[in-house]
């Protein structure tokens, strides 16, 4: 008998042993792979990081921190439901963890699952009464939730550790309001304008709270109260100019915005704000804009802290369509005012260069450049006056300066024709390989340039260098233009160079079809095309009109060794290659 319970006793002391072992055993099986775990996740490999805590779990299903960092893997996979139940089991399985907590209620938010939200985070105050940012959080949800009884009691809470400001109260009267409290919302600006009487501002909300809630002979009387106190006060202008609109007392409205535009006090930008509304108000009642104009005047006699004013004013002439010598005047005093304000002089450099006005352009680039040097617009008019008025140097001199500002942001667009332009100058000036490389620049910023693929394919012609590159930029610009003569006519010429003379004279034919005042340089190919395509008397011919054309060009300094050519051409009835 005393064997068998020493029998029994031994097995049960075996088997209570195997099971302490194993759990001893499994427990650090998990240590060992958590901090692994945590080691892959500092060295960047997270995808070794997330197996091992999947696994970690997988052993272990009490401890809170794999779940933790799990929850966040899952988080950035998307899969939203496995990282809120990951944080959900975190945070219940370590209760006293603040950062569990906290991260678990705000995972809730994220998700708009705003009543267990609520209920995480007040369990978190209760161990955290002094988060005045959970307070707010929490404060937010109960108001998403249209509790406004318990958002009143969670801003009191928050209350009484910040104490009394002007922010809790008209959050507090806020929510008085959206409650139908009506008399607690201006009871609460009260309590604030009596505890300190002597902040005018205080009052002005408390006015703003009783206008709010109907009481507007309170509110009135409250605001000239004020301006009776101080008289330049922003808020009691604004707040009376809005109250005399209201009750269409234009004639009041009027005296009070000249009050308000002439306030030496008031924000530029605020009477800017100010000076918006009335446009709009006056655009939908299709009122005479004489009198927005009358209060730009009125607000610009002002000493002006920035030109936000000027810059409205001159955007509303424009919009009127009043005449560009006006909004010019407005735009060079928005200049005065803020001297780098690239946008008003770019509408004066437009105004100028429509006008045909290239020195202004020049001029007014050059100033712009000082202050805004980044800017490759300015580098852009500005060489292109120079270019319309046959300043070739200067005008390669502005562009080359012009590139040196480009960079990833630049506008491929004007990028593109810098480099178009350039390229043109440089083979004016007999650099042809400087220029081919500007073009080839200018495509790779803008591939479509038509511009740049003629010129480049017709000087490839002249040189007779890489025929089928040439042929392939100019079939580009007739396929996209295809009546434009002069890119029929490089098409043409390019043909004719590859010694395609049928193909040459069907493109030369549209040429002429498509150009009523058809120039020397195209009669003269046209004739050279006709007469390798066996043509010879109707090549002649054109080569009689295009030396008549040139000695009328000759008059305007045309080119000299042209009309020799062309002479040579028709006296020996042949054509002569160049």
């Amino acid at each position: 008998m005393n064997f068998f319970r020493f029998f029994l006793t031994f097995i049960f002391t075996v088997l209570t042993a195997n099971v302490v072992f194993a759990e001893n055993d499994a427990s650090s099986q998990y240590d060992a792979i958590f901090l692994e775990a945590v080691c892959q996740r500092e060295a960047g490999r997270h995808d070794a990081a997330y197996d091992l805590l999947r696994r970690c779990v997988e052993i272990d299903s009490t401890k809170a921190e794999a779940f933790f960092y799990l929850a966040q893997y899952e988080l950035t996979l998307k899969n939203r439901e496995k990282s809120l139940d990951c944080f959900a089991r975190a945070a219940r399985l370590s209760p006293d963890n603040s950062i569990y907590q906290e991260t678990y209620a705000r995972a809730l938010v994220n998700s708009q699952k705003f009543p267990l939200a609520i209920s995480v985070l007040e369990q978190f105050l209760s161990k955290n009464r002094d988060r005045t940012d959970i307070l707010s959080l929490l404060a937010h949800l109960y108001e998403q939730e249209e509790d406004y009884d318990n958002t009143i009691v969670t801003l009191n809470r928050w209350e009484e550790i910040e104490g009394k400001s002007e922010r809790m109260s008209l959050a507090k009267s806020r929510i008085y309001t959206l409650k139908g409290d009506k008399q607690a919302a201006v009871d609460e600006m009260k309590t604030l304008a009596d505890e300190y009487p002597n902040d005018l501002n205080y009052r002005g909300y408390y006015a703003d709270i009783l206008k709010a809630n109907d009481k507007i002979d309170e509110a009135k009387a409250i605001y000239r109260q004020i301006l009776d106190e101080e008289p330049l006060n922003a808020h009691a202008q604004t707040s009376l100019y809005a109250l005399y609109k209201e009750q269409g007392d234009s004639v009041k409205a009027d005296s009070m915005l000249i009050r308000m535009l002439t306030n030496k006090t008031m924000e530029t930008v605020q009477k800017a704000y100010v000076m918006r509304g009335l446009i709009v108000e006056n655009e939908q009642q299709h009122g005479d804009s004489t009198k927005v104009l009358r209060m730009f005047d009125v607000a610009l006699s002002q000493p002006q802290s920035d030109a936000s004013i000027a810059v409205l004013c001159a955007t509303y002439m424009d919009l009127k369509r009043m005449p560009r010598d006006t909004v010019g005047h407005l735009l060079r005093k928005v200049i005065d005012i803020e001297p780098d304000n690239a946008a008003a002089r770019l509408q004066l450099v437009g105004y100028a260069w429509n006008s045909e006005l290239l020195d202004s352009v020049i001029a007014l680039c050059n100033d712009a450049r000082q202050y805004n040097p980044d800017e490759m617009a300015f580098y852009y008019y500005q060489g292109m006056a120079h270019y319309r008025k046959n300043e070739f140097d200067e005008s390669l001199h502005t562009f080359q300066q012009g590139i040196s500002v480009i960079n990833e942001q630049s506008n491929p667009e004007i990028v593109s024709d810098f480099y178009a332009v350039m390229g043109d100058l440089l083979h004016r000036k007999g650099d042809v390989k400087a220029a081919f490389a500007a073009y080839d620049s200018c495509l790779q910023w803008k591939d479509d340039n038509l511009g740049c693929l003629n010129n480049y394919a017709y000087f490839l012609s002249v040189v007779g260098e890489n025929l089928d590159k040439a042929e392939q930029m100019s079939f580009r610009t007739i396929k996209a233009e295809p009546k434009n003569p002069t890119y029929l006519d490089t098409y043409a010429w390019i043909l004719f160079k590859q010694k395609r003379f049928a193909e040459a004279k069907i493109y030369i034919d549209q040429t002429l079809q498509c150009d009523t005042d058809t120039s020397a340089v195209m009669l003269e190919h046209a004739g050279d095309i006709y007469y390798n395509a066996g043509d010879k008397e109707k090549a002649l011919e054109l080569w009689r009109e295009a030396l008549r054309r040139a000695g009328q060009a000759d008059r305007q300094n045309a080119d000299e060794d042209r009309r020799k050519i062309l002479t040579k051409k028709i006296k020996q009835r042949k054509y002569i290659k160049e």
